[in-house]
């Protein structure tokens, strides 16, 4: 299964430049947040790819103006093709404002997520915005991760976690992709391709889809 991750900024390759071959071969679109509500819904107008949405930090215009024909994992674990998805939207509080959450709000949240956790034997992708504490993250307080992340990786051992948040335009410390234990993790920054049965990071493609300069 071909995934592409999205978050942070809007790829002026899709959106300007669009050409619905550019979409070819795509099963899956996962967004983790911080986009414009109105590129997800251009995304999904030109696909028949589910297009999976968690919150970011600046996703209020959410409320008002939904991504239209996207499905919200927060909270949940959805299931794409047997692929067991685990969204947790959201970053580490810094001021006031909709979906930002201290590490006891978002450790809260994990645990109501106790029996969809148990009824589908854990989950294959973590979705998130924030990455994880330590794994990606700042260490300034709006771009710290959450510890429970780092929990849930050691506890369900998934293949893949995907979060933005960090943007590689930050410097060169930021990360790509990283590994932790058995999980890879991506940071979704404009867009990434990768094939879902590979297990190496020299497999994952670098956003490398049919046409991609």
């Amino acid at each position: 299964m071909r995934i592409m991750v999205i978050a942070d900024e809007e790829s002026a390759w899709l959106w300007d430049h669009f050409e619905r071959e550019k979409l070819a071969g795509i099963d899956l679109i996962i967004s983790c947040g911080d986009l414009n509500p109105r590129y997800l819904s251009f995304l999904a107008t030109f696909t028949s790819a589910p297009v999976l949405y968690v919150h970011g930090n600046h996703d209020e215009k959410y409320e008002t103006v939904p991504p239209e024909g996207c499905i919200c994992i927060e909270d949940q674990v959805y299931v794409h093709e047997g692929i067991r998805i685990l969204g947790l939207g959201g970053s580490m509080r810094y001021r006031p404002g909709m979906h930002q959450y201290t590490e006891k709000d978002m450790r809260r949240r994990v645990k109501k997520l106790w029996f969809r956790l148990l009824r589908s034997h854990g989950f294959d992708i973590l979705v998130t915005h924030a990455p994880a504490y330590q794994l990606g993250d700042g260490r300034d307080l709006p771009h710290q991760g959450f510890r429970v992340f780092v929990e849930l990786l050691e506890k369900y051992r998934p293949r893949y976690f995907l979060h933005g948040h960090v943007h590689l335009t930050y410097g060169h410390a930021v990360k790509r992709f990283d590994k932790f234990g058995e999980t890879q993790i991506i940071n979704g920054y404009e867009r990434f391709v990768f094939d879902y049965e590979d297990d190496e990071p020299s497999t994952l493609r670098f956003g490398k889809v049919p046409g991609t300069p």
